[in-house]
C-alpha cells in the first residue's frame, strides 16, 4: 500500500518526532510504500496567500503553489498524520497544509454548490498524537482534533475507509513506560495496515 505519512512537530528529538521515525520504520518493515513528509524540515509556509484564496475555486490553477504536495496526496493509499495537539488543535503548520492542500478538485468538488468529496483514493487514516492535557479535560473542550479526523477527514476520503485516533494523553506527566505502551499501540495499529 503506499502511505503519505505527514509529520508536524519543529523539535526532532521530541517523542512526537520518535512517533514519526517510528511510525516511517514500521510501515516500511510491513512492505508498504511510504512517502514521508515533515512539513517543518521541508519548510512548509502554512499561509495561504491572498492570490491562493482568490484562486481557491479555480481548479485550472489552485494547486500550483502546493503541486508537490497534492500529487502525493492522490497517489496515496492511506494517510497516517503525526502531531501533537497544541491548545487543543493542530499546529498551525499542519493546520495551513491542510487548508493549502486539500483543495476543490483534490479532496472535493462542487456540484450545484454542494460539496462532493473526491479524494476516495484513501483508504484508510491514521492518526498518531500527544496531548499534554487529560482525555477527560479534553473532552471536556470538545476534542477539536479528533472530530475532524472523524468528521472531516472520514467524510473526505473513500467512503467507509478507517480512521485510527491514536492519542496519548497527559504527556506533562508521562514516563518512558508511558510512552513505551502508547508506542507499542501505535506499532500493533500500524501492523493491521
Amino acid at each position: 500500500m503506499r502511505v503519505l505519512v505527514v509529520h508536524a512537530h519543529p523539535v526532532g528529538s521530541s517523542f512526537n518526532a520518535s512517533l514519526f521515525r517510528m511510525t516511517v520504520g514500521r510501515l516500511q518493515a510491513n512492505g508498504h510504500e511510504v512517502d514521508a513528509i515533515d512539513l517543518y524540515q521541508d519548510g512548509f509556509n502554512p499561509v495561504m496567500s491572498e492570490a491562493e484564496r482568490l484562486n481557491y475555486h479555480d481548479i485550472e490553477i489552485n494547486r500550483q503553489p502546493v503541486e508537490d504536495y497534492v500529487e502525493r496526496l492522490l497517489k496515496a493509499e492511506a494517510l497516517v498524520l503525526v502531531y501533537p495537539v497544541w491548545n487543543y488543535g493542530y499546529p498551525a503548520i499542519l493546520k495551513g497544509w491542510i487548508d493549502r492542500v486539500f483543495l476543490p478538485g483534490v479532496s472535493f468538488g462542487l456540484v450545484n454548490g454542494k460539496v462532493r468529496p473526491t479524494l476516495h483514493n484513501i483508504t484508510r487514516i491514521v492518526v498518531v498524537t500527544s496531548y499534554g492535557g487529560s482525555r477527560f479535560r479534553t473532552w471536556l473542550m470538545g476534542d477539536p482534533p479528533r472530530k475532524i479526523a472523524n468528521r472531516m477527514l472520514r467524510a473526505t476520503v473513500k467512503p467507509g475507509a478507517p480512521v485510527n485516533y491514536l492519542a496519548h494523553y497527559e504527556m506533562n506527566l508521562s514516563t518512558d513506560k508511558t510512552r513505551h505502551a502508547f508506542m507499542s499501540k501505535v506499532e500493533r495499529a500500524l501492523d493491521r495496515i
